[in-house]
């Protein structure tokens, strides 16, 4: 017995990793192990042969246990120390860069212009992106023969055949939910309706789909007045001016009369866009006092309820206020565009793989 012992916890103790000490456990007290064995030739002794070896081999094979035990701990404590060593984090050091993102500039005129009319008391209204030809067309006083109506320049919806619905179109402005918002709340109002619209159209300064914000107010004793009042104070916060030069020019909308473009007083410097100074005028709205029957379209008395109405361009207002002399750079993603804006967030991998738009 001491010679197994002596055995068995030098080499335990000689054991330099967990697996040399799992070979010497098998060796010594597995199933096949000389304790093992040993414990086996008790059955051949007689008692009182048994009496002495057999609790001299449970108190061997114990302490070898208690060895075994006491050495894999000290290995596992050995290497969490090697590992402290080699392994270690300067919690000094700064974290890896970042990408400074924002929103988009749609996204960020949008926020910005709803927060002006919001000081103003417009409340903002809200309406379906596929609407029947009467909320787009003839509630607004447009005739049937309009230029508008025409499949060049409007996107209808397919109808199956024998399908009796209404016709349905993607809306080319906002101005359905003028009249669903006076159906809903009646006068008097004051709202603003900002979304996307669709056209038929692509150039430099036209995509097939946009944004638009369209302004209305109702009430007994609205005026033109009202109306130049509330564009000249969006328009010198919006652009950060502090005086501003409006000039309405008389036009044709079928849902307003009278109707005005409006244009702002402006200059080029450089190629720099200044607004409320200079020599040169530029359009950006149109507006007007709202057409009786779109009044009545509405299901409000246009004998006692007159109002304003105005439509503005949010893609129009980005491209002037960030200097951004293309307007489909919002939409096939030119990055190199965005991100000399500063629009760097436009820039990040998706998680299919691609930049994001």
């Amino acid at each position: 017995m001491d010679d197994l012992k002596a055995k068995y916890l030098g080499q335990i103790a000689e054991a330099t990793d967990e697996n040399a000490l799992e070979a010497v456990r098998l060796a010594a007290v597995g199933k096949k192990g000389e304790v093992a064995l040993k414990m086996r030739e008790l059955g051949k002794m007689t008692p009182e042969e048994r009496q002495v070896a057999g609790p001299a081999l449970n108190a061997l094979k114990d302490e070898i246990n208690s060895a075994l035990a006491a050495k894999k701990a000290a290995l596992g404590d050995a290497a969490l120390d090697e590992r402290l060593r080699s392994e270690w984090l300067d919690a000094t050091l700064p974290t890896r860069p970042r990408r400074q993102g924002s929103i988009h500039p749609i996204s960020q005129a949008s926020e910005e212009l709803t927060a002006i009319f919001a000081e103003m008391g417009f409340s903002v209204q809200e309406g379906p992106r596929v609407d029947t030809d009467w909320y787009n067309f003839d509630a607004l006083n447009i005739p049937g023969h309009h230029p508008a109506r025409a499949e060049m320049d409007t996107f209808y919806m397919h109808r199956a055949e024998g399908d009796n619905r209404p016709p349905h179109v993607l809306r080319t402005h906002t101005s359905p939910v003028q009249i669903r918002s006076m159906e809903k709340l009646g006068a008097p109002l004051r709202i603003i309706c900002p979304g996307g619209v669709y056209r038929a159209d692509y150039d430099q300064t036209h995509t097939p789909m946009f944004h638009q914000v369209e302004g209305l107010a109702l009430d007994e004793n609205i005026s033109m007045a009202n109306l130049k009042w509330v564009l000249e104070e969006f328009v010198k916060s919006f652009f950060e001016v502090d005086e501003v030069e409006l000039r309405f020019r008389a036009s044709h909308f079928p849902f307003t009369e009278p109707s005005a473009e409006v244009d702002i007083r402006c200059s080029w410097d450089n190629g720099q866009l200044k607004i409320g100074e200079g020599d040169d005028w530029m359009e950006i709205l149109g507006s007007g006092m709202v057409h009786p029957k779109v009044i009545a379209a509405g299901g409000i008395d246009p004998e006692k309820y007159q109002g304003f109405a105005f439509g503005i361009g949010i893609d129009r207002l980005a491209m002037l206020k960030y200097g951004i002399p293309d307007l489909r750079a919002f939409f096939e993603s030119d990055l190199r565009w965005l991100r000399h804006y500063g629009f760097s967030c436009l820039d990040v991998p998706t998680l299919h793989g691609g930049l994001s738009r």
